[in-house]
């Protein structure tokens, strides 16, 4: 979002997992996971409860390369502890810092919320016009697609958010699919996601799986779902599709419009074009058993 609003270059150090735009990965990183790499799906699973169930963290702050840094603004998240590190151990280092900065926490449940952060993160950063210029592109962009889907059939979708175990994509995944001209089966507007069983998930029946594993890419979501091909087969849908959820479905920023484009154009491709560099695949599955 500061790299859309034009003020990248005053960005001078991220997390880890910032990738995007380019340019933003080769900032100093001021943050690492506690969880080990290289983990599958489900060990992942396994640790981060482990941890959060200890009371332990799963992100470590470089504080001492903070503080060096002399920032003015810190911008993180608290909607999700699993992703970022602890909003109140960064309010307790920004607390100790000699700068003092101003820590702004985004913390949207929705599409409007993920929109209005931008005008706020703007008037934070001495671009209100701007902003308020990037809000409304984004905003017609929406609209584009609304009026593209409009009279279409309503495909019933299945948005899977972690495959082992399975996760049903929450927030503002359900609101998008709405935009796109699906029908989301189990994900509420606006609430957390939440593990299922695979039986709630067959007994969804739905016409379109889309695989948005949180933060990984098209490629490591289409291998998730061949992992578990006989319980996602077993589903039952018509198409199966892994899509890129770092760059447009788990953070939410800008780029969450290009999801809903993709995911319109999915449901409707002949309505809506894909997004121009959005990343998806195919995930072509056996016939459940039963079936030939």
């Amino acid at each position: 979002m500061l790299f859309a609003l034009g003020v990248g270059d005053q960005v001078l150090a991220v997390t880890h997992e910032c990738d995007y735009p380019p340019e933003a990965a080769g900032k100093r990183h001021l943050t690492r996971s506690l969880v080990p790499a290289g983990l599958s799906a489900n060990e992942i699973d396994a640790e981060v409860r482990r941890l959060t169930g200890e009371g332990r963290h799963l992100y470590e702050l470089d504080e001492p390369a903070l503080r060096e840094l002399e920032v003015d603004l810190i911008v993180t998240q608290a909607v999700c502890e699993v992703c970022a590190v602890s909003y109140d151990d960064v309010v307790a280092v920004a607390a100790r810092l000699p700068t003092r900065p101003r820590v702004i926490s985004l913390d949207p449940s929705n599409l409007a919320e993920v929109l209005a952060d931008v005008p706020r993160l703007g008037e934070a950063t001495g671009v209100a016009e701007k902003a308020i210029a990037l809000r409304s592109d984004l905003e017609q962009r929406l609209e584009r697609v609304r009026v593209a889907v409009e009279g279409a059939s309503r495909p019933r979708v299945l948005a899977i958010e972690w495959l082992d175990p399975p996760f049903i994509g929450g927030h503002w995944v359900p609101e998008m699919i709405e935009i796109a001209g699906g029908t989301d089966v189990l994900g509420v507007p606006g609430a957390k996601s939440r593990t299922a069983e695979w039986d709630e998930l067959a007994a969804s029946a739905p016409d379109v799986i889309v695989a948005m594993p949180c933060g990984w890419d098209a490629t490591r979501a289409r291998a998730e779902v061949e992992i578990r091909a006989t319980e996602v087969a077993a589903i039952g849908a018509e198409r199966i599709w892994a899509v890129d959820a770092a760059a447009s479905f788990s953070r939410p920023g800008p780029r969450l419009v290009e999801g809903t484009e993709l995911i319109a154009h999915l449901l409707h491709p002949d309505r809506v074009d894909a997004p121009h560099g959005v990343t998806f695949e195919p995930a072509p599955l056996p016939a459940p058993a039963g079936r030939s």
